[in-house]
């Protein structure tokens, strides 16, 4: 199993994704993007495709040139019925690939939220390994897109109608960051404390009581959705 990771910042952390891979025996390739490493030349390169988040949006072309052709990757992995995962800008990219439209800053949202699956996401294979009509997960972002034309919408909440979407056999989109457990949550505390701050005024103090019951309950959504994943590469 061969499974190309893309970065498009420095500060990704694969957490429960990876662990899901590494749990199968993933060969995995990290290709950082953001500093200009070529991406994935042939689908034949990979089994699966993995496009992680980053603070720049969806059609930040000028500044970060190579998302087009980062578009078009995911598009044929995903025509080609090969697995792919795009997660927060992972899964904006994807709905520009096919044809959905970008929406910047039209759906801020932070912190541990609730998720509800749609009619389709509760029979999908994926999304039903939560096995719930509701679920956490946590959030950081502020786009959000339009469904592509012929997705299968998976699961929304109030901030962003369009939380997941499947095209074809394996595409997944998810706004939502299933991969971040605990752990990666207090990484990106300790490297962003003002950002966290000014997204959720004291989340710094009250983040502990938090972790310990919406992360929790997170942490477990995200290993089931993440190993449901990699069971269709």
């Amino acid at each position: 199993m061969r499974v190309a990771i893309i970065e498009n910042t420095r500060y990704s952390d694969p957490g429960q994704v990876g662990i899901a891979l590494a749990e199968a025996g993933a060969r995995v390739q990290v290709i950082r993007a953001y500093a200009g490493e070529p991406l994935p030349g042939s689908i034949d390169d990979h089994d699966a495709l993995v496009v992680f988040g980053g603070e720049q949006n969806a059609l930040d072309d000028a500044k970060h040139p190579y998302l087009p052709a980062l578009a078009e990757v995911m598009r044929g992995y995903g025509e080609a019925g090969r697995a792919v995962l795009g997660i927060c800008l992972g899964s904006q990219l994807l709905a520009r690939a096919f044809g959905g439209e970008n929406l910047i800053g039209a759906a801020p949202e932070f912190g541990w939220q609730a998720i509800e699956p749609t009619e389709a996401g509760l029979a999908d294979p994926v999304l039903s390994a939560v096995n719930d009509s509701r679920f956490l997960s946590f959030q950081w972002h502020d786009d959000t897109f339009t469904l592509p034309p012929d997705a299968i919408h998976l699961a929304r909440n109030d901030a962003a109608h369009h939380q997941a979407f499947r095209v074809g056999r394996a595409a997944y989109g998810m706004q939502f960051h299933f991969e971040a457990n605990r752990g990666v949550v207090e990484q990106w505390n300790r490297m962003f404390p003002e950002l966290v701050e000014k997204k959720h005024r004291g989340w710094l103090e009250r983040h502990p009581d938090y972790a310990a019951t919406k992360g929790v309950e997170a942490e477990a959504a995200g290993l089931a959705i993440a190993r449901a994943w990699v069971a269709l590469i």
